[in-house]
């Protein structure tokens, strides 16, 4: 179903590091409202559905939030 390629959409240079700027974005995807939080919460929310075609949903949403 899913086909992935380790590559990044555009070339990156970094000149010169920034540690805050670097926190921020960190905390953003993987913070308590970033976007782990969210692929697992979803991810473990479809064990709980009724209804197959909704965990399937669930599912599909969770995988694509961590990528």
């Amino acid at each position: 179903m899913w086909n992935y390629e380790k590559r990044l959409q555009f070339p990156i240079n970094i000149k010169e590091p920034n540690a805050k700027l670097a926190q921020v974005i960190i905390s953003q995807y993987g913070g308590p409202d970033g976007e782990m939080g969210a692929s697992m919460r979803y991810l473990s929310q479809r064990y709980s559905m009724p209804y197959k075609e909704v965990a399937g949903l669930l599912t599909d949403i969770g995988t694509e939030e961590s990528v």
